[in-house]
């Protein structure tokens, strides 16, 4: 499979996780409007590319040593298994209009910060990324071109979907229903249980 399509595959699991970012780009959508969820998407996409950059720098420091290969990748399959039975258990609920993260006298600027550092202070988020770079390095043998070629994938397919999800905010509004939010935690818990399974046993293939 190529890396870009592998990328995609992992962007639109990620694309309906719930979580804060996710929660806070609908409602800011539906209260605010277009610009400002579109900004906010601009700062979460924003925030995942920074992540992504470091990661992808220190990836490129352990994997220097081929004998960190398989260790590594199988640590970062598992940890992405872990992540997928997490999400698949965790409890969902809607915030509160009060609890919008809005800032009072909200500019351009303001949206993209908030959404940037809404992400970036996500430790989840870091255990996230790091989990997937030390494994698709390994599953790509720490091929640059076949890495980066995965994460732009990933990357691009998140903020297309994010921006969709903020065009269509306002139709959402009545669906957001406890029940139908556990129901896709738990059809993305299984597909990034899926996927971790997917690159752990491309690893070791590799070996």
């Amino acid at each position: 499979m190529h890396p870009v399509l592998e990328g995609m595959i992992l962007g639109l699991t990620l694309a309906i996780m719930l979580g804060p970012a996710m929660f806070t780009l609908i409602q800011t959508s539906i209260h605010r409007g277009l610009t400002p969820g579109i900004l906010l998407a601009a700062g979460i996409f924003l925030s995942d590319l920074a992540l992504v950059v470091l990661c992808y720098l220190g990836a490129l420091q352990v994997f220097g040593n081929e004998r960190n290969y398989l260790m590594f990748g199988i640590i970062g399959g598992v940890i992405l298994v872990a992540f997928g039975v997490v999400t698949f258990l965790r409890k969902v609920h809607i915030a509160d209009d009060e609890n919008l993260l809005e800032a009072k006298v909200p500019g351009p600027l303001t949206y993209i910060l908030k959404g940037f550092f809404l992400n970036f202070a996500n430790p989840f988020v870091w255990i996230f990324w790091v989990s997937a770079m030390v494994t698709v390095s390994t599953s790509h043998d720490a091929d640059s071109a076949a890495i980066e070629a995965f994460f732009a994938g990933t990357l691009l397919t998140i903020f297309a979907t994010d921006i969709f999800k903020v065009i269509v905010a306002s139709r959402l509004k009545h669906y957001l229903k406890p029940r139908y939010l556990i129901l896709i935690n738990h059809i993305v818990g299984i597909m990034l249980v899926l996927f971790g399974i997917y690159l752990l046993v491309k690893t070791l293939l590799n070996f």
